[in-house]
């Protein structure tokens, strides 16, 4: 299916019939036109009818990519046009597609410590997990589903995932207890998530232009400070505890210093739309540049450069193994 046009209009979430819709038309505070932000949110929120899906891959499962013992690892985008997950191996060369069949608009992805790759089957309203191991894929159990994106993965095992279209937060338990509903408020249309090292949760509430946090012992949810934030997507813990966040609607990241500092912006150059983030272990920052067709690596020394990756369109999902890797 081609990429929505600038005129497509984007429609509140079924589920919320009184939500607002996501604004198409340009900000009075920006200074560029606004039609491609309508265009991803309809592009990764909508996901539209469904398409023919993708072959499938050609890598192994994702226990060849865990990361050597002298450092380096393997970068997963998801492909959301080309329905694909590829894997970029630890120190560059040709990708190839993970063995995961049938996907339709994949988005969030992230990995567990098993080497385990879940990934948000977003237009088929699912989770797929792929086992390290190299065993079949397989569908996470969940209930009712809608537009699921964001995907975390707490120390215990337990899968958190951003159920969009539901302006909701769902837990699925490792123990197989059940999904529960995360207690949350007034969130519209959830995107990214991230676990910092206590267990909160950071949860990218993307039509409310925020961040909000629910805390792991069932404290009451607040909302992160922040500025001039827009369509937040992609959030990520940098080793530091710092939250690095996709402002989507600003074409910028964002950092967050964990001791309560300013905001500052990522110094990255041309940006259109970010979406997810990763870390690899050596502390560089990966972002989807979700309209640029690309993934751009932004070194912890300086510097920005394109990985190498020939044919992507509209990545949206990063993972890393080891170390944080966020969406």
């Amino acid at each position: 299916m081609s990429r929505p046009t600038p005129t497509r209009p984007i429609p509140s979430a079924s589920s919320t019939p009184s939500t607002p819709s996501i604004p198409s038309a340009p900000k009075q505070r920006r200074r560029q036109p606004r039609w491609r932000l309508a265009a991803m949110a309809a592009a990764l929120l909508l996901c539209a009818a469904p398409v023919a899906s993708a072959a499938p891959g050609t890598a192994p499962g994702p226990a060849e990519g865990r990361p050597p013992a002298h450092g380096g690892a393997p970068l997963y985008i998801s492909d959301y046009s080309d329905n694909t997950v590829l894997r970029l191996p630890p120190r560059g060369g040709a990708p190839a597609m993970v063995a995961v069949t049938g996907l339709i608009r994949p988005t969030g992805m992230v990995l567990g410590p098993s080497g385990d790759l879940y990934v948000s089957d977003t237009g088929n309203n699912r989770v797929v997990r792929v086992p390290g191991d190299g065993g079949p894929q397989s569908v996470v159990p969940t209930t009712d589903l809608s537009r699921p994106i964001g995907l975390a993965l707490n120390a215990d095992g337990d899968l958190y995932i951003a159920d969009s279209f539901n302006d909701r937060v769902v837990k699925v338990p490792a123990d197989g207890s059940g999904q529960v509903t995360v207690p949350t408020t007034g969130l519209l249309h959830p995107n990214g998530l991230a676990l910092d090292r206590a267990g909160n949760l950071f949860v990218a509430d993307f039509v409310n232009d925020r961040v909000v946090k629910v805390p792991a012992d069932g404290g009451p949810q607040t909302t992160v400070p922040t500025t001039g934030l827009s369509q937040p997507t992609g959030l990520a813990f940098g080793r530091g505890g710092d939250l690095f966040v996709s402002d989507s609607g600003n074409d910028r990241v964002v950092r967050l210093p964990a001791g309560g500092g300013p905001q500052r912006t990522v110094p990255a150059i041309g940006l259109n739309s970010p979406y997810g983030l990763a870390f690899d272990p050596a502390g560089a920052l990966y972002v989807a540049d979700f309209n640029n067709d690309r993934v751009v690596k932004l070194p912890v020394r300086g510097g920005q450069r394109t990985v190498p990756v020939a044919g992507l369109r509209t990545p949206a999902g990063l993972a890393i193994p080891s170390g944080r890797a966020g969406y």
